[in-house]
């Protein structure tokens, strides 16, 4: 039987393979930085991404495939496991059906302004624009613009609130709970008289 992808368009090239190996090991080694602060500062060093603010937080262990495409301005942060998808791949098939490469990667650019929180598990897709001034919820999928001064959340994110009360929720908040911290007793306490109202 005859292997209808055998079309030399079809394959990885040799220069590819080697790109990929580097990237590969540069990908570990941002794993194992210990600290969201380190992995800015490396990836500032090493240029992954086509723009990073100042004072940024990245807590995620993995930074986006293609970083050229990606701006992050200033008063940024990122919670863990978030991802920034610039690209899909969805172009392997179509080409795989017609045998040969006919079909481009479709690819966009992501960018994040300043003032913005992306909560845990959020992921990011091509040609979107957040804030500035936004929150992005845990676990939402982003596949259009965040418009300024709003919170998103769900799959596919829509609006479900505004930036400016989460701030004085958490202003009335800082109220009663310091900076320094309460003992783990009174977060304790303060979750049990939760429950009983």
């Amino acid at each position: 039987m005859e292997n209808k992808y055998n079309d030399a368009s079809l394959q990885v090239s040799k220069g590819y393979m080697r790109k990929a190996r580097l990237e590969f090991i540069d990908r570990v080694i941002f794993f194992l930085i210990p600290t969201a602060q380190k992995r800015v500062a490396w990836l500032k060093k090493k240029k992954k991404l086509a723009f990073l603010g100042e004072h940024v937080h990245y807590q995620p262990r993995k930074y986006p495939t293609g970083g050229s495409r990606v701006k992050i301005h200033d008063n940024v942060a990122i919670a863990a496991d978030v991802e920034f998808t610039e690209h899909d791949i969805i172009h392997w098939v179509f080409n795989g059906m017609a045998g040969k490469r006919e079909f481009s990667e479709y690819r966009g650019c992501i960018e994040i302004h300043e003032n913005v929180f992306i909560g845990a598990g959020a992921r990011i897709l091509p040609n979107v624009s957040i804030g500035p001034n936004a929150i992005v919820a845990a676990g939402a999928v982003v596949a259009k613009d965040v418009p300024p001064g709003t919170i998103v959340g769900g799959v596919p994110a829509k609006v479900i609130g505004s930036f400016d009360d989460v701030m004085q929720k958490r202003k009335a908040y800082s109220e009663t709970h310091p900076i320094s911290g309460n003992t783990a007793e009174q977060y304790w306490s303060e979750f049990y008289e939760q429950r009983e109202r």
